[in-house]
C-alpha cells in the first residue's frame, strides 16, 4: 500500500488556505498547515484532526528565508518528499488610493509576499517535489491579475485599479508560467488558481463567495491527473484570460 500524498498549503490557518487544506485532507492526503503564527497553525491543525484529517502544523513565514529553509528541512526529514505545494499566502495592502498615489514602498511590501516569497518557497521545496511521482504546484492568483478583464472599461474589475495587488498577481501568473516551462518535461504541473471574490479577512468579509467555494479551483489543480494542463490560469469554471 502506497503512502498518502503530502501537501503543504501556505497561509493555511484560516480562510481559503484552510479550506484548501481541509478539502485535500478529506481525500486522505496528509496536509501540512503552513502558518506564520504557531498557535494559530496548531489550532487549525487540531480542528482539522477533529474531522479525521491528518493535519500537521508547520511554522512558516514565507517572507523569511530562514523560516522557509527550516520548513523545507523538516518536511524532508519527516516525509522525504512533497507531492503538492499550494502557495496560498498573500496580502492586499491597497486601500482605495489611485495608482498615481501608490507609494513604491507599498508595492515592495506587496511583492515581498505575493511574488518574491512564492519564488523563495518554491525554490526551497522543488527538490522535494521532484521526488514525488507526480508533483503539483498551485499558486493562488486573482481575476484582478487578468489584463484582459481589468483593461476592459465595461468589466467590473476595471473599477478596482489596485496597482500593488493587481500587478503582483499578474507577476505571479508570469512566475507560474516560468516554472511550468522549466518543468514541462517532468511529471510536475504548475498552474495558477483564481478563487473568485470570497469573503475573507483580506477584504473584511466583503466577498459574495465563501472560502470553501474559493478553494475549489486550487484543489482541482492540486489533484490533476497525468493528462491535466500546466502553465494555465483557472477559476472554478475553467480557463481564465491572461
Amino acid at each position: 500500500m502506497s503512502e498518502p500524498k503530502v501537501a503543504l498549503v501556505t497561509g493555511a490557518n484560516k480562510g481559503i488556505g484552510y479550506e484548501i487544506a481541509r478539502a485535500l485532507g478529506t481525500t486522505g492526503i496528509t496536509v501540512l498547515i503552513g502558518a506564520r503564527n504557531a498557535e494559530r497553525g496548531t489550532a487549525a491543525a487540531a480542528k482539522l484532526a477533529a474531522e479525521g484529517i491528518t493535519a500537521v502544523p508547520v511554522g512558516l513565514d514565507v517572507t523569511d528565508p530562514v523560516s522557509v529553509s527550516a520548513a523545507a528541512a523538516r518536511i524532508e526529514r519527516e516525509h522525504g518528499r512533497l507531492d503538492i505545494l499550494v502557495n496560498n499566502a498573500g496580502i492586499l495592502l491597497d486601500r482605495g488610493q489611485y495608482p498615481s498615489g501608490t507609494p513604491v514602498q507599498l508595492l515592495e511590501r506587496t511583492y515581498a509576499t505575493n511574488v518574491f516569497a512564492v519564488v523563495t518557497v518554491t525554490n526551497a521545496l522543488l527538490p522535494l517535489i521532484r521526488r514525488a511521482p507526480a508533483g503539483r504546484i498551485v499558486n493562488l492568483s486573482s481575476g484582478l491579475a487578468s489584463f484582459t478583464l481589468t483593461s476592459d472599461p465595461e468589466h467590473p474589475f476595471a473599477q478596482y485599479p489596485m496597482m500593488a495587488y493587481n500587478s503582483s498577481k499578474s507577476a505571479l501568473n508570469a512566475v507560474t508560467v516560468s516554472y511550468a516551462n522549466e518543468l514541462r518535461d517532468t511529471p510536475i504541473k504548475v498552474n495558477a488558481a483564481d478563487p473568485g471574490y470570497c469573503a475573507t479577512d483580506m477584504n473584511q468579509g466583503a466577498g459574495p463567495r465563501t472560502a470553501e467555494q474559493g478553494a475549489i479551483a486550487a484543489v482541482r489543480l492540486a489533484t490533476l491527473p497525468a493528462d491535466g494542463p500546466t502553465a494555465g490560469f483557472f477559476s472554478e469554471d475553467g480557463p481564465e484570460p491572461w
